[in-house]
């Protein structure tokens, strides 16, 4: 009886295939680094906090862009995003984002938060 590797190797393939699926289909996924919002909350006084101190609370920013006000002054805006949750169905998700807006000087303007908790 001969063996058609051709054929054999499909099998391990779709063996493998499957059990990859079978793995993820209850795995947690994690996109960015949490923080903590309520810290950054009770400390940030906007017209005086500065992007350094932002830094020792939170870490580096996962984002950063230019906010554009409506009377022109552009500002500089940091993003830092955290979420997770178990695939498939990610109905016991958590995400929450911050963006903090600061002047030329760097310091806080303003910022933004949202928490599905």
């Amino acid at each position: 009886m001969s063996v058609n590797k051709k054929n054999n190797s499909g099998t391990k393939y779709i063996a493998a295939l499957f059990l990859l699926m079978t793995l993820t289909a209850c795995s947690t996924i994690q996109v960015g680094s949490d923080f903590d919002l309520r810290a950054f909350e009770s400390n940030a006084q906007a017209g005086e906090t500065k992007k350094e101190q932002v830094r020792n609370w939170l870490g580096e920013p996962k984002s950063t862009g230019i906010s554009q006000e409506s009377n022109g002054e552009r500002l500089e805006e940091w993003g830092y995003f955290y979420g997770a949750g178990k695939l498939p169905n990610m109905t016991d998700a958590k995400l929450k984002t911050l963006q903090i807006r600061f002047d030329k000087k760097g310091i806080l303007r303003s910022y933004n938060w949202a928490d599905s908790k």
